[in-house]
């Protein structure tokens, strides 16, 4: 499920979804290993990488300047980033550590989704430091990232887990953007990913340079509904895409505190899908061992208690790698969310979306459904369960195309994916391979 060798992203034309250079459609499944330039040593990030890749995932998001005291612990190799923490005096021993895992992953298949720095390297709302970065210094780190790399398959993401709160910040962020864009000729898109329970788009969504929204939904509560922050920047004017880059992490304790339990693997597909139908461009997996590379002798960041090496097999992941099959099995970029064919238990929310011939909805944990048929086109519909745990299809039947009917679900007490598809359009079995251009109505 190896993702072809693209070097640069597009908006689509409708302005909620991605397309490579070849106007194909792009599905951004994402990974958060914020540490991986900065923790992991070559042969352990070809290890990780690897794995990510065998899992189906397309973009890895890292950090340059890392949080975790990145700019005075050094690399696995004992370079620092910084020649006396001055964004202008790049380390070039550092970087070279750097370009081998852009490379490694640009011969798997996948994007790198690059944070020029921690936010803390310019408000230090919390965390380590120090603030470095001056509107001119950041134009200047930006304009040496974006010529360095400007032949990768790369994405900017501004910000790191904060906001910008006074004029500087604005100034600094503005500034890396432009310096990015002069570097690499404006040829990689780029976002923001701010601190949690926020969106780009409360800041800089009438920035040009903002080609996409990220929201940060968070670890805080269970069951937060990223659907109606997804919802709420796919609304906005202009039209920009959509996407949740940092959602609950699989194996967090939920809200920081282990006494009140920890994210699982339901808890992770649970915000993928409720993120994909309410219109999101992809989604993005995160794993609280991971993102901080835990390991053997590192001190554990709130409450870690798996290596990353353990942490790479836990159920999550390869789960994430179900979703991305089952929305390429179906022309994914033409969906739209729309929750009024469906009626249900009002907890846990419903979420339903439908597209080129097709309907999806997501029942977390509902007994039933009732769908107001006819939305789609066909007059009969092929009609299944998907099961987001291991991908497997339970063929419901055939329907004619109009009236209300209620599906119920294999087993009330877990999560299930109702996919309705025009019989015409011979679509594969949910999940089994990507829709071709024939089945997708122009």
């Amino acid at each position: 499920m190896q993702q072809a060798n693209a070097q640069t992203l597009k908006v689509s034309p409708d302005q909620h979804y991605l397309l490579d250079e070849n106007n194909t459609p792009f599905f951004w499944l994402g990974d958060t290993a914020w540490e991986l330039f900065h923790r992991l040593n070559q042969e352990e990030a070809t290890t990780y990488l690897q794995n990510r890749a065998d899992n189906g995932f397309t973009v890895i998001q890292a950090v340059v300047l890392a949080e975790l005291d990145g700019l005075n612990t050094p690399n696995a190799y004992g370079n620092k980033p910084l020649i006396n923490n001055d964004p202008t005096q790049p380390n070039e021993a550092y970087f070279e550590h750097v370009d081998f895992i852009v490379n490694k992953a640009d011969s798997l298949g996948m994007f790198i989704g690059m944070l020029p720095t921690w936010g803390d390297k310019f408000n230090k709302r919390w965390g380590v430091g120090p603030e470095v970065f001056t509107p001119e210094n950041a134009r200047a780190y930006g304009l040496f990232l974006g010529k360095r790399y400007q032949d990768k398959p790369i994405v900017w993401i501004l910000g790191g887990d904060r906001i910008p709160e006074e004029n500087e910040d604005f100034a600094i962020v503005r500034a890396m953007a432009e310096g990015l864009a002069e570097g690499d000729g404006n040829t990689h898109l780029m976002t923001y990913h701010p601190m949690g329970e926020r969106s780009s788009s409360a800041f800089f969504q009438n920035d040009a340079w903002l080609d996409f929204n990220m929201l940060q939904s968070g670890h805080g509560k269970k069951d937060m509904p990223n659907y109606r922050m997804i919802a709420h920047d796919y609304a906005l004017m202009p039209v920009k895409p959509v996407l949740d880059g940092e959602p609950n992490y699989e194996d967090h304790p939920i809200n920081w505190k282990p006494e009140e339990g920890w994210f699982d693997e339901a808890d992770v597909r649970q915000a993928a899908y409720w993120a994909m139908l309410a219109g999101a461009l992809g989604h993005t997996y995160g794993n609280h061992n991971i993102w901080q590379m835990m390991d053997q002798g590192r001190e554990p960041i709130s409450s870690a208690r798996h290596t990353w090496k353990e942490a790479i097999e836990q159920p999550g992941a390869a789960q994430m790698g179900l979703i991305r099959q089952l929305f390429e099995s179906r022309p994914f970029t033409t969906l739209k969310p729309d929750t009024s064919m469906v009626k249900g238990s009002d907890q846990p929310h419903i979420q339903a979306a439908y597209g080129g011939g097709f309907m999806m909805a997501y029942l977390p944990g509902n007994p039933e459904v009732a769908v107001s048929l006819g939305k789609i086109s066909g007059r009969k519909l092929n009609t299944w369960w998907y099961d987001p745990r291991n991908g497997d299809s339970v063929e419901i039947g055939q329907l004619k195309n109009k009236g209300t009917y209620t599906f119920k679900t294999p087993n009330a007490s877990e999560d299930w994916v109702l996919l309705l598809d025009d019989a015409s359009r011979n679509f594969p079995k949910p999940g089994e391979k990507p829709v071709t251009n024939s089945q997708v109505r122009k």
